[in-house]
């Protein structure tokens, strides 16, 4: 998703912020927050660090990083119903916490000594456990991945590593410190409708951090930051007041039903495609109005923008500026400096009531450039099978992409078992991998890398399957929540783009999707048997014990001289008594 109406030279100015809203089909609503400044490279390395973190750029200075990209992410996009995804992609991550960067390093082993303090360092600013990105959890890509800044001759003394943690829960925890590296860190600008409780209530949402050195021609080098923070809202849920945090159904006279499908009746409603007779406005959607602008944001870029067709009416608050897009989909808004800001997005026009009046109103989701879906197959506790489904929805042009899979070394694929196989309109084809790059495993040091590229032709669709065998791990190394299954990190694919003639500008740039995640079940032991082993053997050996030291130590004796001893014991206690009295009296003459 590209920024609306920039200036072409971006670096013109050292901080900027941006808000984009896009409805999408389902009652949702799409949120895209945009924060970028950059500083003078010298500036930086003489730590004058202005708009840029000192936080973060201290860490980056201690380590040697060149780039960095940091990924907070939550729940799954539905390309089916959603369409492409922001920023192509460039911005997600897979679920979890997702870390890749660029270190300046002479050797391998020196790049994994940085890469360790770097995870240490990021793991305390963030509040997030990038700690646990050990050796079994860091690859280093060869072709899913390329730089994303300008660093010249420096990329021959860079190293890449990723590392990944899928089992990561992103929370309010993660979003505070993401807040306080920006120049208003919340309190003014788009930042002050951020709200923890909107956030992690939305369907989908992803956090990102993206630091590169950048050198325009004719200007001096920058740093560059970017951070994004992208969500996917349900109006209906965003809009229910904090007075009624349970929600109920609606009525059946408040659904909203396409009544274009045949099978529409009384009793059936099918939901519509897009919500044309929902009404909602900013502070509802976000719990409160935006506060003004950010005082160091750039004044020639509009702060808040929505896609929308230039027919549909949008009320603002008095004192904004709009200006519409040439295209006709799209407008944007200037803030004033002080004071709340809101807008209000009326409901749909309702003439005819028809499928092309709703197609009028609504922009239409744009068709992704690739669909793709990853699950389990097999059954069993000692072998299993990964199938991926990875669809081409263009009719007329091929798609060539790096699929990379990032496996923990417990799970051990059969690289023989590897088949692509793809069906489509212009048949059965077998021999679409052009390259395979394959690490294999080993135990408790190193996971699985698996990198294909993989050229799709126009209207087919792609089976990846392989086979794996199910490792036994130690009683040690089972997590307390073991039977819910181990978490195996996204597959990430690498749209590369296209070098033909009259390509669109969609298929010109690199685009990225992430599949979702996946839950591993192990064979698991029976946890409850060494508490059974236990109070077995300890049981055991209270009776032996017991036994061996009654033979020991008690005096075995007949039945006729029971009486004398007895009584000898009787005649010894009696005596001593006698003498402890005879003690007692003497010494109370005495103090008499």
């Amino acid at each position: 998703m590209p920024l609306l109406f920039l200036s072409s030279s971006v670096f013109a100015s050292d901080y900027h912020e941006q808000l984009i809203l896009k409805p999408l089909p389902q009652s949702s609503l799409l949120a895209s927050f945009n924060f970028r400044s950059n500083t003078s490279l010298s500036q930086f390395e003489a730590h004058n660090f202005r708009y840029f973190p000192r936080s973060l750029g201290q860490i980056l200075q201690h380590v040697g990083t060149r780039e960095l990209h940091l990924r907070f992410s939550l729940g799954r996009w539905d390309a089916e119903s959603w369409g492409a995804r922001p920023w192509d992609g460039t911005k997600e991550g897979g679920t979890g916490v997702e870390l890749w960067a660029w270190l300046e390093a002479d050797t391998e082993e020196e790049a994994d000594l940085k890469w360790l303090t770097l995870t240490n360092a990021l793991s305390g600013l963030f509040c997030a456990s990038l700690n646990f990105i050990d050796e079994t959890r860091t690859t280093r890509p060869v072709m899913s991945f390329r730089p994303e800044g300008d660093h010249g001759s420096a990329l021959d003394n860079m190293h890449l590593l990723h590392g990944v943690l899928p089992h990561e829960i992103v929370c309010t925890e993660n979003l505070t410190p993401f807040l306080k590296l920006l120049p208003c860190k919340g309190k003014a600008g788009i930042s002050s409708l951020l709200s923890g409780h909107k956030l992690f209530d939305a369907s989908w949402q992803s956090m990102a951090i993206d630091i590169r050195p950048i050198c325009p021609p004719g200007q001096e080098c920058a740093l560059q930051i970017e951070q994004t923070i992208d969500m996917v809202l349900d109006i209906e849920r965003s809009k229910r007041p904090r007075g009624n945090p349970i929600p109920r159904p609606p009525p059946g006279h408040d659904l909203k039903c396409n009544t274009s499908k045949p099978y529409h009746s009384g009793d059936t409603c099918f939901p519509s495609d897009f919500a044309e007779g929902e009404d909602w406005s900013l502070d509802r959607i976000f719990g409160k109005s935006l506060e003004g602008t950010c005082p160091l944001t750039d004044s020639d870029v509009a702060p808040v923008c929505i896609h929308v067709p230039e027919r549909r009416d949008i009320f603002t608050t008095p004192g904004v500026i709009e200006t519409k897009n040439p295209d006709g989909l799209s407008r944007c808004y200037q803030v004033p400096s002080e004071g709340d800001f809101s807008m209000i997005l009326p409901r749909m026009s309702r003439e005819g009531d028809d499928a092309k009046t709703v197609a009028d109103e609504t922009v239409q989701p744009e068709t992704p450039l690739l669909y793709a879906e990853r699950s389990f197959t097999g059954h069993g506790q000692e072998r299993g099978g990964v199938q991926s489904i990875l669809t081409n929805p263009s009719p007329d042009t091929a798609v060539e992409f790096v699929y990379m899979e990032s496996l923990p070394w417990f799970m051990r694929i059969y690289l023989h078992t590897l088949q692509a196989r793809v069906e489509g309109t212009s048949g059965v084809k077998d021999d679409i991998i052009e390259e395979i790059y394959y690490r294999p495993a080993l135990d408790r040091a190193r996971g699985t890398q698996l990198e294909l590229r993989v050229r799709i032709p126009p209207a087919s669709t792609v089976f990846l399957t392989y086979d794996f065998e199910k490792s036994i791990l130690r009683y040690t190394e089972y997590p307390p929540d073991a039977n819910r299954g181990f978490d195996v990190a996204a597959s990430i694919i690498t749209i590369l783009p296209s070098t033909l003639p009259d390509t669109p500008p969609s298929r010109q740039k690199t685009s990225n999707l992430r599949t979702t995640s996946l839950l591993l079940s192990l064979p698991t032991p029976d946890f409850s048997m060494p508490y059974n082993v236990i109070i077995f053997t300890s049981t055991a050996m209270a009776l032996a014990f017991g036994g061996l030291y009654n033979i020991l130590v008690r005096r075995f004796v007949g039945a006729d001289e029971g009486a004398e001893v007895v009584g000898g014991l009787k005649g010894k206690l009696a005596l001593l008594v006698a003498k402890l009295s005879a003690k007692f009296k003497v010494a109370k003459g005495k103090v008499e």
